[in-house]
């Protein structure tokens, strides 16, 4: 969990690097990021799960997975490996996706995976580390790094919600039509915006998430 003062700290770090951030902080009050703690491996687990999939469709495939592996409140490595391959295919699971819960439930179970080292490594040394486990990319990466290990400056150029949020928050906008449209920032402007964020672009990016909040449903 993330200190009520770190966020506090983080909030007026924000306030005094980006004007037009405040009023966003204004808006959507204090963040909340970090309120509550969250077991990795099941992080992980519904991530895969997710992929790819609407929030809906995504929790309804995720409880009937729970259900077949008999898990109550949160999935343990124990419950997939040994799970016949059938079985959570008959789910509604995919081949991949099937074949990675078992993976990663073995490699966490022989401790060729471990949540404790992942701890103990820095941002980008974690991101790669959890990029080379099968079914998990960068993003996937990147938002297991804000929501399960609580890190605070993580700032995903992968994340469309995001893209969206800079470009509406620092992008001209554009006339035409009636719903606002943003000019689409490149990499390196958005990459010059983020940085002034920093050490804190995980607060910065739960306040962009706001903006576009229906997008950020599953992991708020």
């Amino acid at each position: 969990m993330i200190p009520a003062e770190s966020l506090r700290a983080a909030e007026a770090h924000l306030r005094r690097r980006d004007k037009k951030l405040g009023r966003l902080i204004d808006r959507y009050g204090p963040c909340t990021l970090g309120g509550k703690r969250r077991d990795p491996f099941h992080v992980l687990c519904s991530s895969i799960i997710g992929q790819q999939l609407s929030v809906k469709a995504a929790d309804t495939i995720q409880a009937r997975v729970a259900t077949a592996v008999l898990a109550s409140s949160r999935f343990m490595p124990a419950h997939f490996i040994d799970a016949e391959f059938e079985l959570l295919r008959a789910c509604g699971l995919s081949n991949a996706k099937s074949k990675w819960l078992i993976a990663i439930a073995q490699a966490v179970h022989s401790g060729a995976f471990s949540f404790a080292k992942l701890r103990r490594m820095d941002d980008a040394t974690a991101i790669e580390t959890l990029d080379a486990l099968p079914g998990i990319g960068r993003w996937t990466a990147e938002m297991f790094l804000i929501f399960a290990l609580d890190r605070l400056d993580i700032f995903s150029l992968g994340d469309v919600g995001l893209r969206r949020g800079v470009n509406q928050l620092h992008g001209r906008k554009i006339a035409g039509g009636n719903a606002a449209k943003f000019e689409k920032l490149d990499d390196d402007a958005t990459l010059a915006i983020t940085e002034r964020w920093a050490p804190y672009r995980s607060v910065a990016s739960w306040y962009l998430w706001r903006i576009i909040d229906a997008d950020a449903g599953e992991w708020t």
